[in-house]
């Protein structure tokens, strides 16, 4: 059998560098945000590489739903599926998810808001996911009894092995010492919106060092961080030791 493992993250974060970790284990397949061209087809939002993205996937959300939980890509026995929450549209039936291995994978508001705002002009508080992220928490603790793990990037990226052991433990799957570092460079499994996103991802062999970091933001910028905070914290609260 296949172990799907779900993560759902918000834009901004360090969702692709884990993909890239999950990727280095010769056991695992990874699938590059597969609701993506439902959610820009569905909303008409415009996304750089838009009409790209939609134009490559898959724009019936319960096709890719049906791939997503058909068999695995080379019948490899972990599947990695990295996920945007803000690409759950309120449309989208969400009972599939239960049977995932689910996690979340959270960071500053502050820091996603600056970080989003380099490559689109403007930034509204369901963009960066943490909403979204509040309420699949609360649906998957209910419905399974054990809320899902969930990652801080400020957390993670102070101790990587620390934080993979310990989710790999979760998941019940042994750590693999290849998922610290990997080569530089794309991946055919990367979305076509890679150029656009990805720059610093394909420079990288492993997780990037932590520093500290201190957001400057607008008055707008600033509302969107502060709408999301609460959110932020709540799950902040709940992240893996």
């Amino acid at each position: 059998m296949t172990l799907r493992v779900a993560v759902w993250s918000g834009p901004r974060n360090i969702s692709t560098a884990l993909m890239r970790a999950f990727e280095n284990r010769p056991d695992c397949a990874v699938s590059d945000e597969p609701l993506y061209a439902a959610y820009l087809a569905a909303t008409g939002i415009d996304h750089p590489g838009r009409d790209e993205v939609v134009a490559a996937g898959e724009t019936d959300w319960r096709a890719v739903v049906a791939q997503l939980l058909g068999p695995a890509p080379e019948g490899r026995p972990l599947w990695y599926q990295k996920h945007m929450t803000h690409h759950l549209l309120p449309a989208m039936e969400r009972d599939w998810i239960h049977g995932l291995s689910n996690v979340l994978l959270i960071r500053d508001p502050a820091e996603v808001v600056e970080s989003y705002l380099k490559s689109r002009a403007t930034v509204a508080p369901e963009d960066i996911g943490l909403l979204q992220q509040r309420r699949l928490y609360d649906e998957l603790a209910a419905a399974g009894g054990r809320a899902p793990p969930v990652i801080d990037a400020d957390a993670f990226l102070r101790a990587p092995e620390v934080q993979l052991r310990a989710l790999c433990g979760r998941l019940g799957i042994e750590f693999s010492v290849r998922m610290l570092h990997w080569p530089a460079g794309p991946r055919a499994s990367d979305g076509v919106w890679a150029p656009h996103w990805y720059e610093a991802v394909w420079r990288s062999t492993g997780f990037e060092p932590w520093r500290e970091r201190t957001p400057h933001l607008d008055a707008a910028a600033q509302r969107v961080a502060d709408a999301c905070r609460p959110a932020y914290e709540f799950l902040r609260d709940r992240r893996m030791a």
